[in-house]
């Protein structure tokens, strides 16, 4: 039986400080996400639905106010999308604890679920961290928040982020211009991370003066890099010799993150996974964390979740 309530906010919060300012957009998240009626005022909002979605309801606003406290300013529609949607009611106070700092003028990285805090708690722990799971789950991200901090803070003195340069599926012909020209459109998810959580003028000096590489994997052979946050990404693509490769790289004072999703290799049909292949015969090695994330932890659109999920129950039929 659907029941109505009123949420009364604290002073200083509005729905007009929660994301882009859309109070009418923002109520409409809560209607489709919650399965509830909205009707939002000044200083309240009444809620109508069934209890238990009111409950969830609730719940996130609360932790919207105490977010809000937190950032001292107004929540960006990550925030929003995040707290709207994640299943497990850890205290926003708890993710907040495990926040990221990264470069000047750049807002703080918060993890945005249980699975995320358990990782970002697993590099500061790990030399060797693999996170995996489907897209848009935040693994690539916030393993670069981490390189980012650690840098800044001294204790690694570079950042190495390398991932296979493979087609996905696409055959893309001759790429014209200089070796760089023909790698970048592989590696430029990889920038992307990179800019958000550096200015990117500072970020292309480091990157000019090779204190941060952005390289395909095969550049990666004979080297040995000490004292370097190196990420791996898109490892799901990497042969069981290129993993292999990139794992004996490993050298004094680094750490490296490797990430990747085992549903959407683009490796042929002869080739076998380097990533599968570590999984399985790395597990004992009790110094290595593995982290899984699920199709609930993604923190991208709304509707990747219910996309990815929907996918994973066509293939178990």
């Amino acid at each position: 039986m659907a029941e109505t309530e009123r949420f009364y906010f604290e002073p200083g919060f509005s729905l007009r400080a929660v994301g882009t300012g859309d109070e009418v957009r923002l109520l409409e998240k809560f209607r489709q996400i919650f399965d509830i009626a909205a009707v939002a005022r000044e200083n309240w909002v009444e809620l109508t639905g069934e209890k238990d979605n009111l409950n969830g309801a609730k719940a996130a606003l609360s932790e919207l106010q105490t977010l809000f406290v937190l950032r001292g300013k107004e929540l960006d529609r990550h925030d929003v999308e995040a707290v709207l949607r994640r299943k497990n009611r850890e205290p926003v106070t708890a993710l907040w604890d495990c926040r990221v700092t990264v470069g000047p003028g750049k807002r703080e990285i918060l993890p945005r679920s249980l699975t995320q805090k358990k990782y970002l708690e697993a590099i500061r722990k790990h030399e060797v961290v693999f996170g995996i799971g489907p897209a848009g789950t935040g693994k690539t991200y916030l393993a670069m928040a981490m390189a980012v901090n650690l840098f800044l803070k001294g204790e690694v003195s570079r950042i190495i982020l390398t991932r296979p340069a493979r087609e996905s599926g696409e055959k893309l012909g001759f790429l014209p211009g200089s070796l760089e020209d023909k790698v970048s459109p592989y590696l430029r998810p990889l920038y992307d991370a990179l800019f958000d959580m550096m200015p990117q003028e500072e970020a292309a000096g480091l990157i000019a003066r090779n204190i941060i590489e952005v390289a395909p994997l095969a550049f990666m052979r004979g080297r040995t890099l000490n004292n370097a946050f190196i990420i791996l990404d898109e490892a799901q693509n990497t042969t069981v010799e290129q993993m292999l490769m990139f794992l004996t790289r490993l050298g004094f004072g680094s750490r490296c993150v490797i990430t990747g999703d085992p549903t959407q290799s683009d490796l042929g049909a002869n080739e076998k996974s380097g990533l599968a292949r570590a999984l399985h015969t790395l597990q004992p090695v009790k110094e290595i964390a593995f982290i899984n994330f699920t199709a609930g932890d993604v923190v991208r659109h709304w509707l990747l979740e219910k996309i990815i999920t929907a996918y994973n129950q066509e293939s178990n039929e």
